[in-house]
């Protein structure tokens, strides 16, 4: 078969462009686009088109399960095949996985909007590419469009030029006859003892000799567009030739972070002493950071979270897209992701300016990894790659408990007593799991509406880890001078003390409880007189035996009575001021569940002077549609 010679050369911006092409490497980063082309048609029908659509479709999805590369056709089934799609896909060899997957996902995406009536379109990223035409290509060699790209630091010796022609020849002899893999890497020593890098690559379904003069016609290019350029490359449709003076493609045992390294180490020698000393700094720094971080990976994870890579999270939330994101709280940005097959996803990504920081991010991992139960969220991995800290959960569509509870009168309608009884008895078999039950004794320290969230079936599940703190065996309390919480929901010894324990959790279970059955915030219930908190006005209607009068509206003729009275009975015990008072959550569990089990009357609860009632001003970003009752507060405490 005879190659076309035609050659259609498309200069392309050359500094700036090739700079993204430079510091492209195989670590987790979005892939870049490069060029495309487009052969436009106005004759295009709708099954064509439809077709096109499913074959980008097919490729996004094939690339999950292939090796980097595949084509296939697609038609209408009609005898005349007029409307029949051929199409291919391939990533660069070296680079595998979740990065050639997140390539050519995003590549399909990008042709599909940048050639919507394309009878043949080819688009090209920094290390993918895909095509399709109406006519079959497959098997057959293809050099129309070509293009040229190049850098902008210039060859230092004319002889240069001749050199670099003479380590493309070998590439090809390589890639066509040594090793007949249709690609070829190599490092080549250069003047002034440089180095330079080699790729070529053809496409896999050629012949050696169909790819060897593939090649030798885009070298045939060099002279006129790139012999004066250190830096240049040369694409076609079914090869590509690239040489440079950095190292850009990734063989074994290459580590993924060296050209950060350099550039660290490239800054801390500038300029003057107080630049290099602070540069000096900055290196010691990260580097203590970064073995720090691997002692954490090591250590903390232990083989009970797996990593996800970070161009697999990327993928999923779209590249942490606006469109993808759910909300936003103390901890940072959190996203809605799809994975491959299929599962939906909650991406929790520490902000760098997050006042919660990397301590809470390690509790989080290191609580939930070791915590299994149908109470709580269940943690699916972590992301520990490019100074990233993201944490990768089961998506909860119907969100957080507080969005239904506050979230206005249509969203508390979906919540009946059944349910609300439901959700009650849910987040303390949680909590009692925590306690008792787990492997490690953990007091949650943060429990509130928002932590709480609920499944497609409404299950509640408590979330947020990270400000858990784990007991020993035989411990039953401690104390930090670092209060951290929620107001409204932290118990008075841990405010006024910094004192906590297992009956801290049990204040803010029974302050849940109690805005679950009133419909009402402890920090924003404004009453008529005294400003009094949901706490003492559930007391008060209580021992007035009038608190069904007063319960959300919303209930309806959904509850009963001896249910809602012993909730709010069971609700009562848990606030009270004293600790001791309180019960424990195994207590709690046994309260629910019976009927006959006779309770003892509840004390005065925390905070019945009512000095809560101005509370309203502490409000934070959260997620959308959630109370503005979730502000995480500091306290220091003085000693």
């Amino acid at each position: 078969m005879r190659i076309k010679a035609e050659i259609f050369m498309i200069p392309i911006g050359i500094s700036l462009s090739f700079m993204f092409l430079l510091f492209t490497t195989a670590s987790a980063q979005p892939p870049i686009y490069m060029y495309n082309f487009c052969e436009n048609s106005t004759l295009l029908s709708s099954s064509y088109k439809d077709n096109v659509e499913t074959l980008l479709s097919w490729i996004t999805t094939d690339s999950f399960k292939s090796n980097g590369y595949n084509f296939t056709t697609v038609n209408s089934n009609n005898n005349n095949n007029d409307d029949a799609v051929y199409g291919l896909y391939s990533c660069r060899y070296d680079i595998t996985g979740y990065f050639c997957q997140f390539c050519i996902t995003t590549a399909a995406s990008e042709l599909s909007r940048r050639c919507p009536n394309a009878v043949r379109a080819i688009i090209w990223y920094d290390v993918c590419i895909i095509r399709y035409s109406n006519q079959s290509f497959i098997g057959n060699v293809t050099l129309t469009p070509t293009w040229n790209i190049t850098g902008p630091r210039i060859i230092k010796h004319s002889s240069e030029s001749r050199k670099a022609e003479e380590s493309v020849q070998s590439l090809i002899w390589k890639a066509t006859v040594e090793t007949k893999k249709f690609w070829a890497v190599d490092e080549f020593d250069w003047v002034d003892n440089e180095k330079r890098y080699g790729w070529v690559q053809c496409d896999r379904d050629i012949k050696s000799d169909e790819c060897s003069e593939c090649l030798h016609t885009l070298l045939d290019i060099f002279p006129e567009c790139c012999s004066t350029h250190a830096q240049w490359a040369v694409f076609g449709p079914s090869c590509g030739i690239r040489m440079d003076d950095e190292k850009f493609y990734q063989t074994s045992g290459d580590g993924g972070s060296s050209k950060s390294r350099k550039f660290i180490i490239s800054f801390s020698v500038l300029g003057s002493v107080a630049l290099l000393c602070f540069g000096v700094y900055c290196f010691w720094y990260r580097k203590r950071v970064r073995r720090d971080k691997m002692m954490f990976d090591e250590e903390t994870l232990n083989g009970d979270l797996p990593t996800i890579p970070l161009i697999a999270v990327l993928h999923s939330t779209n590249n942490f897209s606006e469109e993808s994101k759910l909300g936003e709280g103390g901890f940072g940005p959190v996203y809605k992701g799809i994975l491959p097959d299929g599962r939906q996803i909650a991406v929790k990504r520490l902000s760098k300016f997050s006042g919660q920081g990397t301590q809470e991010f390690k509790n989080e991992v290191m609580f939930i990894a070791k915590l299994q139960h149908r109470n709580l969220v269940r943690l699916l991995g972590c992301c520990l790659e490019e100074n990233e800290n993201i944490l990768v959960y089961e998506y909860m569509c119907n969100a957080s408990l507080d969005s239904h509870l506050f979230g206005g009168d249509e969203k508390r309608k979906q919540l009946d007593w059944k349910l609300r009884l439901s959700i009650i008895n849910g987040i303390a078999k949680g909590i009692l799991y925590l306690h008792e039950d787990s492997r490690l004794k953990v007091i949650h320290r943060d429990l509130k509406g928002s932590n709480v969230l609920l499944d497609y079936e409404m299950n509640p599940k408590i979330s947020d880890f990270g400000l858990a703190r784990a007991f020993e065996i035989g411990q039953n309390q401690a104390n930090t001078k670092r209060v951290v919480g929620t107001y409204g929901y932290m118990a008075p010894e841990y405010v006024m003390q910094g004192l906590f324990s297992v009956k801290s959790d049990v204040f803010s279970f029974g302050v849940l409880v109690l805005e679950i059955i009133y419909g009402r915030k402890n920090n924003g219930l404004y009453m008529s007189e005294h400003g009094q908190t949901l706490l003492l006005y559930a007391w008060r209607t209580w021992g007035a035996g009038k608190c069904l009068e007063t319960i959300d509206p919303m209930l309806e003729k959904s509850f009963l009575r001896s249910e809602v009275e012993r909730c709010i009975h069971i609700g009562l015990l848990c606030v009270q001021e004293d600790a001791k008072d309180r019960p424990t959550m195994s207590q709690v569990v046994l309260m629910l569940a019976s009927d006959t089990m006779i309770l003892p009357k509840p004390k005065h609860p925390a905070f019945s002077i009512g000095i809560m009632a101005s509370e309203e001003v502490y409000t934070s970003k959260s997620f959308k549609n959630v109370s503005n009752n979730d502000l995480t507060v500091s306290v220091s405490l003085p000693r």
